[in-house]
């Protein structure tokens, strides 16, 4: 059965740094896209970030690109996103979702769908003061 757990989220106030963590369980596919998504309330849910497992290619959205950065851990079979330089505009639920993958360019240019992503985690609140 597979399963994704995150952990990792809190308060924190601006300009300050959070981890997040998704350990992954029963997967036996040869190669994943992994994605970080975000809810704010009243709006869309976003991908902010994917990493295709095959060849650690990262893809990230344009309002976390180069403050946050996503990661994997084969030997804890988890996936991090480290969040730097925190801002009020990042306070979400954060998610972790999954997806067997066989176009890893796919994957890491963003494109995978919020519905492609077969496997998803509880989600963890994120909340930045200022």
């Amino acid at each position: 059965q597979v399963q994704l757990v995150e952990s990792g989220g809190g308060s924190v106030q601006a300009g300050g740094s959070v981890t997040l963590s998704c350990a992954a369980s029963g997967f036996t596919y040869d190669s994943y896209c992994f994605g970080w998504w975000r809810q704010a309330p009243g709006k869309e849910r976003e991908q902010i970030a994917a990493l295709y497992t095959g060849t650690d290619s990262t893809y990230y959205a344009n309002s976390v690109k180069g403050r946050f950065t996503i990661s994997q851990d084969n030997a804890k079979n988890t996936v991090y996103l480290q969040m730097n330089s925190l801002k009020p505009d990042d306070t979400a639920m954060y998610y972790c979702a999954a997806v067997e993958e066989n176009n890893g360019a796919y994957c890491s240019g963003g494109y995978r769908h919020l519905r492609e992503y077969g496997y998803w985690g509880q989600g963890t609140q994120v909340t930045v003061s200022s």
